[in-house]
C-alpha cells in the first residue's frame, strides 16, 4: 500500500492567503518568510556540525588502532582511548539519528518539497541568412528549372490558400518553399492567368507572392534564414496597426498593376511574334513580302491581280514605262505574287533599253519599215501565262 501520510504534513506558503482581516498582511508574510529561513539554517548548520564530528571521530579512530597495530605508546592507555572513541561515536550515531528524525518530521514548504531532477540550459542563436550566391545566368535558369519541376504542386496549393493561417501552417509545413524561387514562381503564375483573363484568380495568387516577398525582405533586414520568419510576419500581419495594413493592401495594388501591364506586353510581344512568323511563311523565293509587294503596285496592275485577268496584266505591262513595269514584275516573282512560265521571256534592263530605242527608230523610218515594223510586232514582256501562274 502506499504511504500518503507524507503529503499531510505541508507548511503552507509564505504569501497564502488566510489571514484575518484585523493582521496586517505584508508583515505577516515577511515574518514567516524569515522565520522559516532562520528554521533551515539552523537545520543546515546542526548537519554540518555533525558532519565534522562524524569526520573526526573517523580520523581519530582510525589513527588509534594503527598505533595499537604498530605498537607505538602505551597499549594499556591506546586502548582506553579506543573505548573513549567509541563511547563517541555511538554517541554521534544516536545525535545523528535525532537529526534524521527531526528533519523528517519538519514540514514541507516551497522549497524542500522537491528538488530537480536535472538542470539543462538551452541557449538559442539565430539562424545566420546564407549569403547571395554569384551565380551566372544560366545557372539560375537551371536553378530555377530544378525547383519549379520539384516543387511545382506546392507552389500552386500555396498559392490558392486564402487564410493567413493555413498559409503560415503549410509554410512550416514546408520550408523549403520559403525561398526566392517561390516568390519568382508566383510571379510568373501571375502573369499568366493575366494573359488568360483570369482576373480574380490572378489577384488571389498576386496576394500570396507579396506576402512571400514581405518574408524574405523580413530575413534581409533582420539578417536571418526566411524560415524563422514566417511565423513572425503571420503574426504582426495578423495584428499590425492600420498603418501598416495599408501599405500592405497598397504594395498588392502596386503589383497587381504591374502585372497587368506586363501582361499586355507580353501579349502585344506574343502577337508581333506571330505576325512575324506568318510574315515569314509567306515571303516568296526572292525573300519578299507578296502582301507588301502587293501594296506597293500602282492601281491598274492591282486591279489586275485582284481581277486575275492575264489579257489584261499583259495589256497594262505594255501601257507602263519599261524599267517601272520590269520593276514591279520582278518584285511580284520575288515575293511569289506572280509565278511565271518556264519560257517566259525576262529580260534585264540592257535589253529593255535596246528594245526601246529599236522601237523609236522604227517610228522614225520610212513606210516599208513601218510595214515591217507592222509585221513584226512587239512581244509583251510576260508571254505564255494562264491564270494558274496567279496566287
Amino acid at each position: 500500500m502506499v504511504d500518503y501520510s507524507k503529503w499531510k504534513n505541508i507548511e503552507i506558503s509564505d504569501d497564502e492567503d488566510d489571514t484575518h482581516p484585523n493582521i496586517d498582511t505584508p508583515s505577516l508574510f515577511r515574518w514567516r518568510h524569515q522565520a522559516r529561513v532562520e528554521r533551515m539554517a539552523e537545520m543546515e548548520t546542526e548537519k554540518e556540525e555533525l558532519k565534522k564530528k562524524k569526520q573526526s571521530y573517523q580520523a581519530r579512530l582510525i589513527d588509534v588502532k594503527e598505533r595499537i597495530k604498530n605498537k607505538k605508546g602505551d597499549e594499556e592507555e591506546l586502548k582506553k582511548q579506543l573505548e573513549k572513541i567509541k563511547i563517541e561515536g555511538k554517541e554521534l550515531d544516536r545525535q545523528e539519528d535525532d537529526f534524521h528524525k527531526k528533519e523528517r518530521k519538519t514540514p514541507w514548504n516551497v522549497d524542500t518539497i522537491s528538488k530537480p531532477g536535472f538542470e539543462k540550459t538551452v541557449i538559442n542563436k539565430k539562424t545566420p541568412r546564407k549569403a547571395d550566391e554569384e551565380l551566372t545566368e544560366e545557372q539560375r535558369q537551371e536553378r530555377m528549372s530544378k525547383f519549379v519541376k520539384e516543387n511545382e504542386k506546392l507552389c500552386k496549393q500555396y498559392g490558392m490558400l486564402r487564410k493567413y493561417d493555413d498559409s503560415k501552417r503549410f509554410l512550416q509545413e514546408h520550408t523549403n518553399l520559403v525561398c526566392d524561387e517561390t516568390a519568382n514562381y508566383l510571379v510568373i503564375w501571375s502573369i499568366n492567368l493575366e494573359m488568360e483573363e483570369k482576373h480574380e484568380l490572378m489577384a488571389h495568387v498576386a496576394h500570396q507572392c507579396i506576402c512571400m516577398q514581405y518574408i524574405l525582405e523580413l530575413a534581409k533586414q533582420l539578417d536571418v534564414d526566411p524560415r524563422g520568419c514566417v511565423s513572425s510576419f503571420f503574426s504582426k500581419i495578423q495584428n499590425c496597426v492600420p498603418e501598416y495594413k495599408i501599405q500592405f493592401e497598397s504594395e498588392i495594388e502596386g503589383f497587381k498593376q504591374r502585372i497587368k501591364k506586363r501582361a499586355q506586353e507580353k501579349i502585344q510581344e506574343a502577337i508581333a511574334e506571330q505576325e512575324e512568323e506568318d510574315r515569314q511563311a509567306r515571303l516568296g523565293p526572292g525573300g519578299l513580302d507578296p502582301a507588301e509587294v502587293f501594296e506597293e503596285l500602282p492601281d491598274e496592275l492591282k486591279a489586275c491581280f485582284e481581277s486575275r485577268d492575264i489579257e489584261l496584266l499583259q495589256k497594262t505591262i505594255t501601257t507602263l514605262p519599261v524599267e517601272v513595269a520590269k520593276y514591279h514584275m520582278k518584285r511580284c516573282v520575288d515575293s511569289g505574287l506572280w509565278v511565271p512560265n518556264a519560257d517566259d521571256p525576262v529580260l534585264d534592263a540592257d535589253e529593255n533599253k535596246k528594245t526601246k530605242e529599236e522601237t523609236k527608230d522604227s517610228e522614225a523610218s520610212t513606210s516599208t519599215t513601218d510595214a515591217a515594223k507592222t509585221d513584226k510586232k512587239e512581244e509583251p514582256i510576260y508571254t505564255g501565262v494562264s491564270t494558274d501562274d496567279v496566287d
